[in-house]
C-alpha cells in the first residue's frame, strides 16, 4: 500500500451530537512501504514503540457509548507523532524505549518536512476544523501504555493527565473516586513536563475547552471483552464529570 493510498486522518461516528470530541492520536502501527518499515522487526513494529495498543478499539467502544466523534491518526507515530509539535525532537523519534530508530536516523530537513505536511498538518487540520464545528466540545485524547517500562513495573492503571488547565481531570478524579475498581492516578505514568500534551495545548487550551488525556494500561484493554469493560467504565464517568464542570 502506498502512502497516496492511506488517508491522513480517520474520523469515526462523524454525525453524533454530544458535545465531546474524541482523539487518538497513537492508533496505528502502520509504517506506508515508501519507509521500508524504518529498520525495524515486525514484532518491533507490533510491540508498544510503534504505536498504543488497545487505544483506537476502546476509543471506537467510547465514541459509541457517548455518541462522539473520535478522530485518529491512522500512521505510526514512529513516521510522526501527532501529539507532538514539528519543534519538538521526539516528534520524529531517533528512539523510542532505547530501541534506535534506524529509519529515522539522518533525515535532511526535507525529509522532515515531508512528514510534517504529509501526515501532522492534515492531523492537526482536521482536529481544528471539528473543534470550530462544535459549540463548547469537551477534547478528551485516549492513550494506552506499557505495563512494564524500561524494567519497571507500573502500578498504576489509568492515568488522568492534564496541562495547565485541570477542571475537567478534577472532576474526572472526583467522580471516580467513587467507584475504585482500577487504580487511577493524576499525571502518570506521564505528565505535561514530559511533552505529551501537545493536542491539549494546541486545540483546548486557547479556546478555553474543557480537557483531558487519559492513559490506559494496555494489559486491561488487550481483549475484545476488557476493551468494552473499559470504554463503559470510562465513559460512564466521563458523562458524570462532564456535568460537574
Amino acid at each position: 500500500m502506498s502512502v497516496s493510498e492511506v488517508a491522513m486522518v480517520n474520523v469515526f461516528n462523524d454525525t453524533s451530537e454530544a458535545q465531546i470530541l474524541l482523539i487518538c492520536e497513537h492508533a496505528s502501527n502502520f509504517i506506508p512501504a515508501k519507509f521500508n518499515a524504518l529498520g525495524l522487526t515486525q514484532q518491533q513494529l507490533e510491540s508498544h514503540i510503534a504505536w498504543d495498543p488497545g487505544a483506537i478499539e476502546t476509543a471506537q467502544e467510547m465514541a459509541i457509548l457517548l455518541d462522539a466523534p473520535l478522530i485518529s491518526a491512522p500512521v505510526s507515530r514512529l513516521i510522526y507523532d501527532c501529539n507532538r509539535p514539528p519543534e519538538s525532537p521526539t516528534a520524529i523519534p531517533l528512539a523510542s524505549e532505547n530501541q534506535p530508530i534506524p529509519g529515522n536516523a539522518s533525515l535532511c530537513e526535507a525529509d522532515k518536512l515531508s512528514r510534517v505536511t504529509g501526515y501532522y498538518r492534515p492531523f492537526e487540520a482536521a482536529v481544528a476544523k471539528k473543534v470550530a464545528s462544535m459549540e463548547m466540545p469537551i477534547i478528551i485524547t485516549i492513550h494506552s501504555f506499557t505495563p512494564v517500562f524500561l524494567g519497571q513495573r507500573r502500578q498504576v492503571e489509568i492515568g488522568v493527565l492534564h496541562d495547565k488547565d485541570s477542571r475537567f481531570a478534577d472532576a474526572f478524579l472526583h467522580q471516580v473516586s467513587t467507584d475504585t475498581r482500577f487504580n487511577i492516578q493524576r499525571n502518570q505514568p506521564y505528565a505535561a513536563t514530559d511533552g505529551v500534551t501537545h493536542t491539549l495545548k494546541h486545540h483546548a487550551l486557547p479556546r478555553g475547552l474543557a480537557n483531558v488525556m487519559l492513559e490506559i494500561r494496555n494489559d486491561l484493554i488487550a481483549s475484545p471483552a476488557q476493551r468494552a469493560q473499559m470504554a463503559s467504565y470510562l465513559a460512564k464517568h466521563l458523562v458524570l464529570a462532564s456535568q460537574r464542570i
